[in-house]
């Protein structure tokens, strides 16, 4: 009762999202096809939404699946979208299509994060890579920024750190805005505090436009990936909404036979 008593009301919610989005009341009404004025009744508390409307914003304003429900909720209706446990039964064909996905990369790394960076799964070519990081970052759960980044961690072998770690830090920073989720605020106020490197020699200029590579110590040898994100992208469950998978790529050829001999091996 006092969880239901003290949740916002979901004018004030959407107003929140919609200002997040950098909207303006007349241009969520626009995209949305509802008239401004009404829009406004909403926001102000004025005018109660249906279930329908609720979604209708929420869908325009990219509200993730976790929070269109709390919209929902806030709005005195119930949850639209479930959230399953990945080894439950129902999950099979997301499971299998996750290890199609991470054993069809092999020889290079590939992994499944959360919402939070939490680590779901990985390729076996993931763990030479995390090769000298300390056990404490590697046991449950296992937090995969805060092992990139950690001075324990992977941090003393990435030879482009400073890059990197803008990067990472950057892509977090966004998210942390765009979801409003204070745990990836606390994540990147603690990652930021951590030693970010010095400033190195950039880019290769023939890929400086291109991308951010991953510059990585391996014994005598450096290796550098380019990564990509994958998504479901049309999840309607909770769980698999908030699932990606970073495939890394190899940027020169050393990098690609380097890791397939330590697949083989």
């Amino acid at each position: 009762m006092a969880a239901i008593a003290t949740r916002p009301p979901v004018g004030a919610l959407l107003r929140e999202w919609r200002q997040r989005r950098r909207l303006s009341q007349f241009e969520l009404a626009l995209e949305a096809g509802v008239s401004s004025r009404h829009l406004s009744f909403v926001e102000n508390g004025r005018s109660r939404p249906s279930a329908q409307m609720v979604l209708q914003l929420a869908e325009h304003l990219e509200v993730p699946l976790r929070d269109r429900n709390g919209l929902l909720l806030a709005a005195g209706y119930a949850p639209a979208f479930g959230q399953r446990d990945l080894d439950a039964p129902e999950m099979g064909p997301v499971r299998d299509a996750i290890e199609q996905l991470l054993r069809a990369h092999e020889p290079y790394p590939a992994l499944v994060i959360d919402a939070h960076w939490g680590l779901v799964a990985a390729n076996r070519a993931l763990e030479p890579l995390l090769e000298g990081a300390a056990a404490h970052l590697l046991e449950p759960p296992v937090n995969v920024l805060r092992l990139s980044l950690h001075p324990e961690g992977v941090a003393p072998r990435i030879v482009n750190l400073h890059e990197w770690r803008a990067h990472l830090l950057e892509r977090l920073a966004r998210e942390a805005v765009l979801s409003g989720d204070p745990a990836l605020t606390a994540l990147y106020d603690e990652l930021s505090g951590y030693p970010g490197g010095e400033p190195g020699p950039g880019v290769d200029p023939a890929f400086a436009d291109v991308a951010v590579p991953l510059r990585l110590r391996f014994g005598d040898r450096e290796l550098a990936f380019i990564s990509t994100r994958t998504t479901f992208g049309t999840a309607v469950d909770v769980t698999v909404a908030e699932l990606s998978i970073e495939s890394f790529f190899p940027t020169d050829r050393a990098t690609g036979e380097t890791m397939q001999s330590l697949l083989r091996s």
